[in-house]
Formats: C-alpha cells, structure tokens, sequence
C-alpha cells in the first residue's frame, strides 16, 4: 500500500478552500480530515475523536513537551493543535491527510514533514476577495479591511508553497485540487521503494550476466 499525501491547504479568507475541503471528503474516499487536539470543552453534539480530541490542558502541555503536534496554537485561553501521531497513522493507512490551516502554522508543519505537499487557494483577484467576504453580510466594513490587510501580507508568501490553484468556478476548483494530488503522488521522492527496487533489478541482472 502506497502511503497517503500530507496536504497542507491555505488561503485567503473567502477563498472557499473550507467548502473545498468539505467536498474532497465528501466525494472521493481516499481523503482524511486531520483531526485537532483542544483543551476547550465540548460543545453540544460534539464526539471526542470526531471534532476534537479533548484534552485538559495538563495531557495537552505533555504532549507540547513530547514533541507529539505538528503545530499547535493558544487561542483565546485554550490551545490547539495538530497530533503527529493521528496523522501518521491515517497516512500509512494510505488515506491523503488533509490539514487545514493558515499560513504561519502551514509553514511550521512543513518544516516538521518536508514531504508534506502546501497548497494555497485564492480567489482570481483581490478585487473578488472582496466581494465574497462583502457577500457573506457577516462582518463590518472594518473588520473586512483587516482581512483584505491580512491578505495582502499573506500574498507576499504565496510563492513558497508548492501548488496554486484558482477557486473561480468551485466544481473544476474541488477537480483541480483532485488531479494535483495524484499527480503528486508520482513525484520521484514519493516513490523510493519503486526506485530502489528498481536499482537492485538492474543491478542482479548485470550481474547474473556477467557472472553467466
């Protein structure tokens, strides 16, 4: 069994990669969600291993200091985090774990899993970055110029990801995103196992000749 893509998914607020990622799960079954840790309590409805893994914030330090997150994070008095060990298991499972974070925590994981595949979604202007955030009717003029702000600053560091795509229609976007992963799965350092085995075919091979 080939073992699955780690797929770090960013973009811009209104970019749509939370409904991207909702429909990659959705319509094919070789994708996983990664699953956060948090010290907050659950909310109604909420399944320990489903939404979270809730932790008290003693089992959370411990996992800090055992190095067990990709990233993790302390927001509003409660932390978050990405447990390594999830992860890997879903990974040698051969699913394609997909994280969804934004940009300072992707580069973190990226720095702790090198082979992870970084993907950033945008929308095909900053003029329609706009636009969808003005369309939710959710957030104030202000709060939608500090996203536009925030944007603009994260444009600058778009080019140290490993893919781009443009969610201008979402259909061939969720597609798009599709056909990038598998043909990431064919990038040579992916496949070692094929290359080694190669390498030794060729080499009993000359080798059974030479010696016939």
């Amino acid at each position: 069994m080939r073992k699955g893509i780690l797929l770090i998914i960013s973009g811009f607020a209104g970019s749509g990669k939370g409904t991207i990622v909702k429909e990659l799960i959705r319509r094919y079954d070789n994708y996983a969600l990664s699953v956060s840790a948090t010290t907050r309590a659950p909310r109604p409805g909420e399944v320990d291993g489903r939404e979270y893994f809730f932790k008290t914030r003693d089992e959370f330090e411990k996992m800090i200091a055992a190095d067990e997150f990709l990233e993790h994070a302390e927001y509003v008095g409660n932390y978050y985090g990405t447990p390594r060990q999830y992860v890997d298991d879903m990974l040698n499972k051969g699913k394609d774990v997909i994280l969804e974070i934004e940009m300072q925590g992707a580069f973190l994981v990226k720095e702790k899993c090198p082979e992870a595949a970084l993907m950033f979604v945008m929308p095909p202007s900053a003029g329609e970055v706009y636009n969808r955030l003005k369309k939710r009717g959710t957030e104030s003029e202000e709060v939608i110029m500090k996203r536009m702000r925030r944007g603009a600053e994260e444009s600058r560091e778009i080019g140290k990801y490993d893919f781009l795509i443009i969610n201008d229609d979402l259909g061939e976007c969720i597609g798009e995103v599709h056909n990038t992963v598998r043909c990431a799965k064919h990038a040579a350092f992916r496949n070692s196992d094929t290359i080694d085995t190669i390498i030794k075919e060729f080499d009993e091979f000359l080798n059974n000749k030479e010696e016939g």
